[in-house]
């Protein structure tokens, strides 16, 4: 039972992360003063998540790639 549960624990992890319709780089300039990429399904009522420095990637890797680009995230140049 426990094995189960364990199970679809990671499943579920696995899973999640190719639930998300879009990333987003962002960048929170009053706390961390660092870029992230942020995971989520657009809602109806925003065009965009707080913070976003650029639009949204399909994949993580694009989203990692376009992070890399931006000055503000320490890369080399804005878009």
């Amino acid at each position: 039972m426990l094995k189960s549960f364990a199970s679809a624990i990671v499943l579920a992890a696995l899973v999640t992360p190719a639930l998300a319709d879009e990333f987003w780089v962002v960048h929170n300039p009053s706390t961390t003063q660092k870029c992230s990429i942020v995971e989520r399904t657009p809602q109806p009522s925003e065009t965009k998540p707080a913070g976003a420095i650029a639009a949204p990637s399909q994949t993580r890797a694009e989203a990692e790639a376009l992070m890399q680009q931006q000055r503000i995230c320490g890369g080399g140049h804005d878009s």
